[in-house]
């Protein structure tokens, strides 16, 4: 630190003698110290530093009202900025008084009557000591901004990666994505009306758009067939839950787990009949049970080259008929109750042209 740095420290002189203060304030000030706070009374010491922020605090022992030992005990239980130095002032002190005083949060001390070098000598070997911790605690600040701004730039990433992934499952008959992002944002809004944790709802809105990643290893022909298909090719479109669960499999982050279980069983159904497992009721994961509902949904209510699209109302009622059959109906009443006309019209408003985000889902 700079010796204009050092004088510009601010130091706080409390003694209950005006002569006293007047006389630690000329030495001082003699030395170039210019941002001097003091007081004849200790009651005040607290508004002061509170105020003032101090880098040093020249303490008196033995005053009326408070003495300096109970106001260092006062100054320990106070958030005062971390690591302040206290110089005590004293006439004659018993080493009982010192160990005390030290004890509690004294760092040095200086004997009345003053020696004038002694006094800059001290006074100046505390302030450097203040101002490497000073300096220090902003060096492990910057640290810590600098990892929080990278961590969050690391979070981004993933999540562009896994909306590209996304479109990449569904770029053959929804090379705009909309429909993933769709299927993300219903299962958010599910998972919060079931009651989830606002970062499980994070976790799903996210790992939802992914639930068909497998049908990279579905031939277009077969994919985008407009007519009923073989039974041959119907176990090939079936195997696009077993290719999305191994593309996703060990994985370290929860996000890629959540999305391998999403990927693996969201064709599963409530009463067994499903695949690729025939899994039935609860032993489902809800991940997959509320995809299920929403990705149905959205198939049924959007049309693509090989359908036509119903109506809302013949949707939910095709939903609705399904509860306790092919879906939870504990989710069928979640998503009935949360995907209206309304809030759909706005799902399909807010996914075209940007990212959803959990404030977003909160208003829909």
């Amino acid at each position: 630190m700079t010796n204009f740095d050092i004088q510009s420290s601010c130091i706080l002189i409390v003694d209950d003698k005006e002569s006293i203060v007047d006389l630690l304030r000329g030495i001082l000030e003699s030395d170039g110290y210019h941002n001097l706070v003091s007081t004849t009374d200790p009651r005040v010491v607290n508004a002061l530093c509170q105020e003032h922020s101090p880098d040093l605090i020249l303490l008196d022992l033995h005053m009326p009202h408070l003495s300096g030992i109970e106001l260092l005990q006062k100054l320990a239980g106070e958030s005062l900025g971390g690591y302040l130095p206290v110089l005590v002032l004293t006439s004659d002190i018993t080493p009982e008084a010192k160990q005390s005083a030290l004890r509690i949060g004294a760092k040095d001390f200086l004997l009345k009557p003053f020696d004038t070098t002694e006094v800059l000598l001290r006074v100046r070997n505390l302030l450097e000591i203040r101002a490497l911790y000073k300096q220090l605690t902003l060096h492990g600040e910057t640290l810590d901004q600098r990892v929080r701004d990278r961590t969050r730039q690391l979070a981004e990433a993933q999540v562009e990666i896994l909306n590209h992934l996304a479109v990449v499952s569904e770029y053959q008959d929804d090379d705009t994505s909309q429909h993933t992002k769709r299927i993300g944002a219903m299962a958010g809004m599910v998972a919060r009306a079931l009651g989830q944790s606002e970062e499980q709802i994070e976790l799903i809105r996210l790992a939802a758009p992914l639930h068909d990643i497998g049908k990279v290893g579905v031939p277009n022909h077969i994919l985008l067939r407009a007519d009923q298909l073989m039974p041959s090719e119907y176990e090939i479109m079936r195997s696009h839950t077993t290719v999305g669960g191994e593309i996703l499999a060990k994985s370290k982050f929860p996000i890629l787990q959540l999305a391998r279980e999403i990927a693996l069983y969201h064709h599963e159904r409530w009463d067994g009949m499903g695949y690729p497992q025939r899994l039935k009721g609860e032993h489902i994961p809800l991940s997959a049970r509320i995809v299920a509902v929403a990705d149905t949904f959205d198939a049924l209510t959007q049309g693509r080259p090989y359908k036509k699209a119903i109506s809302f109302q013949e949707a939910t009622k095709e939903i609705r008929a399904q509860a306790g059959q092919q879906f939870d109906p504990q989710v069928v009443q979640a998503f009935l109750k949360v995907v209206t006309p309304q809030t759909l019209q706005e799902l399909i408003n807010l996914t075209e042209g940007r990212e959803l985000s959990v404030d977003a889902l909160a208003r829909v």
